[in-house]
């Protein structure tokens, strides 16, 4: 980790995260081009609804799977194998403490949780259907997700990937039986989704109770200790309010879309969010590919590499999104057709597409901005620039453009929200890069003082 060249390192280690971090796409995705083209339209706006619960369910995920496993690799930067397993334990208890609190909540009060995001008559009984079906999978997608992550940052990118692909191919398989087969539409698909999250979440514990492994589970590290928790949340704060704040936004968006617009702007809304999510995931899987490669290294002082796995992976990122961009610009039919046979269907998310992808490009450097600061524990920092594009700008934006647009200012928010959020994440990056070779240089001098 800190002596391989940052190129082969950064693609050895972000090639299997791109894998898999596609493979988690795919569930959403699958999912989606089954229900669109076999139920209908009214169907995929429904699935639509559920974005904003399976994001509260991610961000609580990634609080503790994004939060440990950036924790655990600072930690084997700095040889302090004990803590990183007491960081294990702990994320496991709390893994399941949060589900059990989600999924309660969820249950109880679905139906007014769905009609808060813009559930009306036509929409609620498919999104009902979907998230009650789906949601004793939520508790195994934390625990195969989070423990993905902390697999990689212990130095198993590899076996990481092999763990989504195991539950990406059970998903298609048994959505294609149970949706086309049998024809159990929205609750063929939940039920496809929890079987193939129980493989996966097999799959990863196995791997962290065998004590061959140099992380692995180890007696008394499951209580909880305030340290610890504190340690994983500080640094797992900035993914989670991403996730959190896109519920957020999501909700507002479905909500200006019923005023303004019909079901089938929320339908379109949600196969723009699918084709960019899918490209999104992409620059995650970079993210993963970066997070312990930065924080091994800055656990170790060798900030030159850090500088250099930043550019790179910022000049993959923006290369990536460009793609995306190209054939939001382009090809938004065949996207669109991808999802729906419906020909209305198909023109509104035409129109989305090539509205609100025309500053996409972008994105690819703020991600990767986001977790650079999260990697180097700069949480606050990370926190903050999470938060731009989605509460300081988008929010803003989806509440005054559709006033004088009506459904075009849904769709334009989005570009003119990371135009401005790119400004602000240059800013912080010229300011950190400055700040770290100061830091640099004056270690230097006091070394070369000291001889």
């Amino acid at each position: 980790m800190s002596s391989q060249p940052v190129g082969k390192l950064l693609w050895r280690y972000s090639l299997p995260s791109v894998v898999g971090t596609l493979v988690i796409a795919l569930y959403n995705v699958v999912d989606r081009i089954f229900i669109g083209q076999v139920v209908g339209p009214e169907a995929i706006a429904g699935l639509a609804l559920t974005f904003p619960l399976m994001n509260i369910t991610t961000a609580i995920g990634v609080l503790v799977g994004v939060g440990s496993s950036t924790r655990v690799s600072i930690l084997f930067g700095r040889r302090e194998y004990d803590r990183a397993s007491l960081m294990l334990g702990n994320a496991l208890t709390l893994t399941l403490i949060n589900a059990a609190l989600y999924i309660a909540c969820f249950a109880i009060w679905i139906d007014p949780i769905l009609r808060a995001f813009g559930a009306g008559l036509l929409t609620l009984p498919y999104a009902r259907e979907y998230m009650l079906w789906v949601l004793p999978g939520l508790l195994l997608t934390n625990v195969a997700f989070g423990f993905n992550n902390l697999m990689r940052a212990s130095g198993y990118p590899n076996k990481a990937m092999v763990t989504m692909l195991i539950g990406a191919f059970t998903n298609v398989v048994l959505d294609a039986v149970f949706v086309l087969g049998f024809g159990s539409g929205m609750v063929g698909a939940a039920v496809a989704t929890d079987i193939a999250m129980l493989l996966s979440a097999v799959f990863v514990m196995w791997h962290f109770f065998n004590p061959r492994h140099t992380l692995h589970f180890r007696r008394r590290t499951f209580g909880l200790q305030l340290s610890v928790v504190l340690d994983i949340v500080s640094i797992g704060a900035a993914p989670a309010l991403v996730n959190a704040a896109a519920c957020v936004v999501n909700a507002v968006v479905n909500r200006t879309l019923v005023h303004y617009g019909t079901d089938i702007d929320i339908g379109a809304v949600g196969v723009f969010v699918t084709y960019t999510s899918l490209i999104i995931n992409i620059i995650i899987g970079i993210c993963m590919g970066l997070q312990p490669i930065v924080g091994y290294n800055y656990g170790a002082g060798l900030l030159p590499r850090v500088r250099r796995a930043l550019w790179l992976a910022i000049g993959c990122a923006t290369a990536i999104c460009t793609l995306g961009w190209a054939g939001g610009m382009f090809c938004p039919g065949a996207i669109a057709r991808a999802f729906t046979s419906d020909a209305y269907l198909i023109g509104v998310t035409e129109h989305c597409l090539r509205s609100a992808m025309w500053a996409f490009p972008v994105v690819g450097m703020q991600v990767i901005a986001t977790t650079f600061f999260q990697s180097i524990g700069a949480p606050g920092r990370s926190i903050f620039l999470s938060l731009t594009r989605q509460v300081l700008f988008l929010w803003p934006l989806l509440l005054l453009l559709p006033e004088w647009m009506g459904t075009d200012g849904v769709w334009l928010s989005f570009p003119v929200s990371d135009l401005f959020a790119t400004a602000v994440t240059i800013a912080m990056l010229v300011w950190q890069i400055r700040r770290t070779r100061s830091a640099g240089q004056s270690t230097t001098a006091a070394a070369s003082t000291t001889v």
